[in-house]
C-alpha cells in the first residue's frame, strides 16, 4: 500500500510541476537557469519584435534599453526572451523545429489563397534548423 502511495504521489508532482518529465523542469526550459537578476531590479518593457521587420534595428533597441542591467552577458541573454513573440520566439525552441522535408510537403489548402500559402511556407521555412541557407 505505501509502495502504491508513493507512485501515485510521483505521478501527481510530475503532473502539477514537470518534475520527472524530460525537458519540462526549470533547468531545461530556461536559457540561464543560474542567473539571477540584480536585487531591486525592475522588468523593462521591451519592444516586441515577431520576426517581422530588421532584426538589427531589434538587437540595438533592445541593447538600449539594457543600461542598469550591466554587462553581464548571461542576464542579458535571459532578458532577451522578454523582447520576442510570434514567429521569432519560435527560433528559439530547436527541439521542435520542422525539418527540409516538412517543408517540402507543404501544400496550400483548397481555400488558401496563393498569398496565404507563401506567407505560412516563409513561416514555416523560417524555423528549418539547420537553415535553408546553410544546406
Amino acid at each position: 500500500m505505501a509502495e502504491e502511495l508513493m507512485k501515485l504521489t510521483g505521478r501527481v508532482q510530475s503532473v502539477e510541476g514537470g518534475r520527472g518529465i524530460v525537458g519540462l523542469n526549470y533547468e531545461d526550459l530556461c536559457i540561464q537557469p543560474d542567473v539571477e537578476l540584480p536585487e531591486g531590479y525592475k522588468p523593462l518593457k521591451f519592444e516586441m519584435f515577431d520576426g517581422i521587420g530588421d532584426p538589427k534595428v531589434h538587437l540595438r533597441i533592445y541593447c538600449d534599453k539594457l543600461e542598469g542591467v550591466g554587462k553581464d552577458e548571461r542576464i542579458c541573454m535571459k532578458l532577451f526572451m522578454r523582447s520576442v513573440t510570434g514567429d521569432a520566439l519560435s527560433w528559439f525552441n530547436i527541439e521542435n523545429a520542422p525539418d527540409v522535408f516538412y517543408i517540402q510537403n507543404l501544400k496550400k489548402k483548397p481555400m488558401e489563397t496563393f498569398r496565404e500559402y507563401a506567407t505560412q511556407w516563409r513561416s514555416e521555412a523560417a524555423k528549418v534548423r539547420p537553415t535553408l541557407e546553410e544546406e
